[in-house]
């Protein structure tokens, strides 16, 4: 496990788990409003995160738990 993706994400959605890291859907906005695209993705080195099938939710329901998360900031990326 190297944790490359831990200290990119800025939700704090990221933790190391028994044997890989895990992200907790609660706090993944899959980088809606903060970067572009998912940063776990662009940093990965093996290319294992994978999206949850159980967790699809829209740019509009990822927004809004982004506000939830940052009430005091402005979206860099919506």
């Amino acid at each position: 496990m190297c944790g490359s993706c831990e200290v990119e994400c800025e939700n704090q959605a990221i933790s190391e788990g028994e044997e890989t890291y895990v992200i907790d859907p609660e706090r993944c906005t899959e980088c809606v409003g903060n970067f572009e695209e998912p940063k776990c993705f662009e940093v990965c080195p093996v290319a294992a995160p994978e999206p949850d099938p159980k967790h699809k939710e829209t740019r509009e329901q990822l927004l809004e738990k982004w506000h939830k998360l940052h009430p005091d900031q402005t979206p860099k990326a919506v």
